[in-house]
């Protein structure tokens, strides 16, 4: 959205300085060339109402770059948040797992991965969950 934005912006600005630049006579009857090429002739009227017209794009460029801005610094933001959620999540976990494997190894009980049949889903595959999952398998 931001390079629509200034896509557009650029492409009016442009239009209008090479309008300026090949336009600098006048009259009551204005006859435009670009290039070498003639577009249309207005009068005064018409010519107003084109610069209004142009400025109404070069307007809606601009709009379209600042909400552009705007997304992306609310994404980041979002983003920024998020990370900093997980690695709340991850020194939790990795609190937790400190504190399990202190108890574990402090009361001397010698559980084995058998024995810890809530951990491993009941079917005797210890560390079953930390492998990564393929959708389908």
């Amino acid at each position: 959205m931001l390079l629509l934005g200034v896509l557009l912006a650029g492409a009016t600005a442009a239009f209008v300085g090479l309008l300026i630049a090949y336009n600098l006579t006048g009259g009551p009857e204005y006859t435009v060339t670009m290039f070498g090429n003639h577009l249309v002739t207005v009068n005064q009227l018409g010519s107003f109402l084109t610069g209004i017209a142009l400025t109404l794009l070069f307007g809606l460029g601009l709009a379209v770059i600042a909400a552009g801005v705007a997304h992306h610094r609310r994404r980041s933001l979002q983003l920024r948040h998020a990370r900093r959620e997980a690695d709340v999540a991850t020194s939790e976990r990795d609190a937790l797992a400190a504190q399990v494997s202190e108890h574990d190894s402090g009361t001397g009980s010698g559980t084995t991965d058998q024995g810890m049949v809530g951990a491993s889903g009941g079917d005797g595959r210890a560390g079953h969950h930390r492998r990564r999952h393929l959708f389908g398998h």
